[in-house]
């Protein structure tokens, strides 16, 4: 179903977004990733395990990068069918001591990028007058929970931008579409999981298990692979009609 794409999966050097790409390529696209932390790494492991894939290191906070990322993805691949935005950062603070840097760059990360790549992606998909937006959204961008201001201001902004753009496209056979999970154990879950452990003086499987209680009623993670297929189904002639929608992958949390 993406035999022969080309894709660009943001922020996927680690957990979801590597899945992500990696489920992508498995399938025949041809990938670029993009990301910060052991970029080496992730390449290595793409390649292993895809065969093939490209790696760009554009810092999404800054338009300008953005715009070489997306000029590096036409040039390498010779254009663009596939949109995944996963790219996103966090920082648990209550709002009167945010520091307003932080927010800064997590709207712009979470939410701004994701702009900019449609911006500029949209115009080579309507060329081909076919392709695939998925914007990793989150549960926060449904519903909040405190201390994550930016956070959950930056996914509700993604998931009605998805919206927007969906409905802009609607004539077209290029579709946009939000997955909102819930807790997935990335490092950046992972991190609030050690804080509860160290905070409340509990093993680290017991705490993973108290977040887990707060607001999933499964009392399961979502998992990185969960995510992956859904991605690949949204990309196939199934899907063809789904636009503007929101996937809860959240093991029950916003149905509550």
């Amino acid at each position: 179903m993406v035999q022969g794409k080309k894709a660009l999966v943001t922020g996927s050097t680690s957990g979801i977004g590597l899945c992500i790409a990696t489920t992508l390529a498995r399938q025949g696209a041809d990938v670029i990733i993009n990301g910060f932390g052991d970029a080496e790494g992730a390449l290595k492991h793409f390649q292993q395990c895809a065969g093939k894939g490209l790696y760009f290191s554009a810092d999404l906070r800054y338009p300008s990068e953005i715009e070489a990322l997306l000029q590096f993805v036409h040039s390498e691949l010779g254009g663009i069918d596939i949109l995944v935005n996963n790219a996103g950062i966090q920082h648990v603070s209550p709002i009167e001591s945010f520091p307003p840097e932080q927010w800064d760059d997590i709207l712009a990360v979470n939410l701004s990028a994701a702009f900019h790549t449609m911006r500029l992606a949209i115009p080579r998909l309507k060329s081909s007058n076919w392709g695939r937006i998925v914007n990793i959204a989150s549960v926060h961008g449904l519903v909040a929970s405190v201390n994550k201001s930016a956070y959950v201001a930056s996914k509700h902004g993604l998931v009605g931008l998805t919206k927007t753009v969906a409905l802009e496209l609607a004539t077209t056979c290029i579709t946009a579409n939000a997955i909102c999970p819930g807790w997935v154990r990335t490092d950046l879950v992972q991190k609030q999981i050690d804080a509860k452990a160290n905070s409340e003086s509990l093993g680290v499987e017991q705490a993973a298990q108290k977040l887990l209680a707060e607001k999933q009623p499964s009392l399961q993670f979502t998992t990185p692979e969960q995510i992956a297929e859904l991605v690949l189904f949204l990309c196939s002639p199934a899907a063809d009609n789904i636009r503007g929608s929101t996937f809860n992958l959240d093991g029950g949390w916003t149905a509550q």
